[in-house]
């Protein structure tokens, strides 16, 4: 990569940050109607460094919530998927179920998770992370756990391979790098569904809980403050997930 590839790759983002920010502060000081109530990237900005720290705290509960469904729907993604694909029948029960839980709308979810976990646990909004997760993780390991060749596997077995051999020198390198994809996925969308389940009851901390309190009461700074910070999660779990799928492709065996 030359060094004007490199610039270009950074001034763009730059750039379209930059333009962002103008926008915002034209519509900031428009007062027609809902614009109104958008403030200016200046009182955004004082508001965030005067309650940073609150901020933090609810982000970090976002950010556990969003991290332990994250895992827990990794966990029974890849334990399905595994399952589906040794298992034909499995496959076939499997499949139906699955698309059921990925029209599964979260606002009607939550209130139920909550009310059967009771209104003070995080088990509900966990729970409701896990799910979001476990769909794209499901999907994708399925099908990275299909792609080896049958001339690969036939290879497998000229050299008397066990199955445990072929499932660590094949199958497993072949999938990897769709389980990680599937990884970058569910993490955007647990944070989403995360951010819903706080914002429709439960606990009075996270910052969804936050976002709807103080819209309804006209505080559009914090509000907005609170915003951000869920953008800010959401960016560090999709960059820590697409720095593990870069290296995890990169090292994938030709």
């Amino acid at each position: 990569m030359t060094m004007t590839e490199r610039i270009a790759r950074i001034a763009a983002p730059v750039a379209t940050g930059i333009l962002l920010l103008l926008v915002w502060q034209v519509l900031s000081g428009v007062k027609i109607g809902r614009l109104a109530l958008i403030p200016a990237p200046a009182d955004v900005a004082e508001t965030a460094a005067r309650v940073g720290g609150v901020v933090a705290e609810d982000a970090l509960v976002t950010g556990g919530n969003t991290l332990i469904g994250l895992v827990a729907g990794t966990v029974l993604g890849v334990a399905l998927a595994a399952l589906a694909a040794w298992l034909r029948p499995a496959d076939g029960m499997l499949a139906p179920v699955v698309a059921a839980i990925a029209v599964v709308p979260i606002v009607a979810l939550t209130p139920l998770l909550n009310t059967m976990f009771g209104a003070s646990a995080q088990t509900g909004r966990q729970m409701v992370a896990g799910i979001a997760a476990f769909v794209p993780v499901f999907v994708n390991v399925l099908r990275g756990l299909r792609q080896s060749r049958p001339v690969q596997r036939d290879l497998f077995l000229a050299y008397a391979a066990t199955p445990g051999q072929q499932f660590r020198g094949l199958t497993l390198p072949v999938a990897l790098p769709y389980l990680v994809t599937g990884i970058r996925i569910a993490s955007s969308v647990a944070v989403i569904s995360a951010l819903v389940a706080e914002y429709f009851g439960g606990p009075t901390d996270g910052l969804g809980t936050a976002i709807a309190s103080y819209a309804k009461t006209g505080n559009a700074a914090v509000a907005w403050t609170y915003v951000g910070a869920a953008i800010a999660v959401g960016l560090v779990f999709f960059l820590v997930t697409v720095l593990i799928e870069h290296l995890v492709t990169r090292r994938r065996p030709v």
